[in-house]
């Protein structure tokens, strides 16, 4: 037996013994093709030059055979996560041996051809695959510590999706309407039903497809391309004076408030839909445990749901869209969402439990990336200000820091100047000055010819992180 010393100093299994025990006791056979070569690292399918990776969502309408085998593969997909995961929870428990993908895909081919589990050779095996592989990066964000350790998929809890690569898929696309055309998945005979809300760049084939099914019983098909998304032209002041800028204060009075005043109204979808939702819960519960009745009541909750996220997303996407083009520079605090929604302590719980809820269906975090990714897409650079930057309480006009607000405190009057202001619109304009002033300290220390980057955040710059 050889032993070396792993992670937190706990000895793991390596060598002869290893491969032993992976083919003995695990039922992992041995690698049998091309047992003569090398192993060699699986190398990352790397994009063409000056292009970048972007997802289309579309929604599919499944034949009924259709949707009875796309089930079929969810379910699959979800065992064989669960069983990779429960695989490798044992070798490492029971005999400290460490198993990669290329371990969890032999064990895949012994499953699929045993008796019990003969049913998975109904289902594409790169889609299993693809299973495994999912299972192998989350414990690669586990063990780099920017995710937790995988659980296990529940029927019902988690989401259903399956992933096709190229050869699980065919596509034709339509000469009289390019960017459209005709999908096929494995295991299927004819082509998907899609709904082509918008085409796909013109001679692009996908890279991968993901088929998934929401709550609501809505299937829709994520197509991966890779194209080349042209930079929108520059935006600068009108005096020409610099590239033109806007501060963006995220607020639940109302959802993001600009420098020059203008305000867009928070929706509060989950205030506007909060009686029927509660009555729809209180039918739920009155239901019994696994009748007809509860299931419809569990689907009308679900559509519901999606009806909300659907505004909700559509919303911000045409709002984050328009700020966007109209801007070189977009400013907004670098804000910690998961501290501000932490679980409610002490008497004003309830207050705080409103307050958590309200902030939710803001959905800032989305707004957030959303802001990223399209700056990053056409060219415009994203500032995060530290979320300690006093910009409530400065005065706009003269710099003066006032005393803490309280969350109830809409306007305050700065005593040194003697200016009125509206506490958001104070708020905006600040973090537009403090992100002009971190936008032209980086422009100025960038060599000839360098283009800005697409986000500049306060905790990279250890200057421009000012006092309270």
């Amino acid at each position: 037996m050889v032993e070396a010393a792993g992670e937190n100093g706990r000895l793991r299994v390596i060598g002869a013994e290893a491969k032993r025990i992976k083919r003995e006791a695990l039922g992992v056979p041995d690698r049998v093709k091309h047992q003569q070569r090398v192993a060699v690292p699986v190398q990352r399918r790397t994009p063409e030059a000056d292009t970048r990776q972007r997802v289309y969502q579309y929604r599919c309408y499944p034949s009924p055979t259709q949707a009875e085998q796309l089930i079929k593969t969810f379910g699959a997909c979800r065992w064989a996560y669960n069983e990779g995961l429960a695989l490798r929870d044992k070798a490492w428990r029971e005999h400290r041996v460490t198993l990669g993908f290329a371990e969890s895909c032999r064990a895949l081919t012994g499953w699929r051809n045993a008796g019990g589990t003969r049913w998975l050779q109904e289902v594409s095996s790169t889609v299993l695959q693809q299973a495994l592989r999912h299972l192998d990066a989350a414990f690669g964000r586990f063990f780099k510590g920017s995710g937790r350790q995988p659980k296990r998929k529940k029927k019902g809890r988690s989401r259903d999706s399956a992933t096709y690569v190229r050869t699980g898929f065919r596509w034709v696309e339509d000469p009289e309407r390019p960017g459209t055309g005709l999908i096929s998945l494995a295991k299927q005979s004819g082509p998907l039903r899609i709904r082509w809300s918008r085409p796909l760049p013109a001679g692009v084939r996908p890279v991968k497809l993901t088929v998934s099914r929401d709550r609501a019983g809505r299937f829709f098909l994520s197509v991966l391309v890779e194209e080349r998304i042209e930079p929108l032209p520059p935006v600068f002041l009108r005096d020409g004076d610099g590239p033109k800028a806007v501060g963006l204060d995220l607020g639940l009075a109302a959802l993001v408030t600009l420098d020059d005043g203008e305000k867009v109204d928070h929706p509060r979808l989950l205030k506007k839909y909060g009686a029927k939702l509660a009555d729809l819960q209180r039918s739920l519960h009155r239901k019994q445990r696994g009748s007809r009745n509860r299931e419809r009541a569990r689907q009308e909750i679900a559509r519901l749901y999606a009806l909300i996220g659907d505004v909700r997303r559509d919303a911000l996407d045409r709002l984050t869209t328009r700020l966007v083009r109209e801007n070189q520079v977009l400013v907004v605090e670098n804000l910690s969402i998961a501290s501000l929604v932490r679980s409610p302590e002490g008497k004003n719980h309830r207050r705080k439990a409103g307050l958590n809820r309200s902030i939710l269906d803001a959905s800032w975090s989305t707004l957030l990336r959303m802001l990223q990714y399209k700056c990053a897409w056409y060219g415009r650079t994203l500032v995060l200000v530290d979320r300690f930057f006093p910009s409530t309480r400065r005065c706009s006009a003269c710099g003066t820091n006032g005393p803490k607000l309280d969350l109830a405190v809409r306007g305050w009057s700065c005593g040194g100047c003697g200016a009125e202001h509206d506490r958001d619109v104070n708020a905006a304009r600040n973090l537009r000055h403090e992100g002009i002033r971190m936008y032209e300290l980086v422009a100025s220390a960038l060599p000839a010819g360098r283009a800005m980057p697409s986000m500049i955040r306060a905790s990279e710059m250890p200057d421009a992180v000012p006092t309270a």
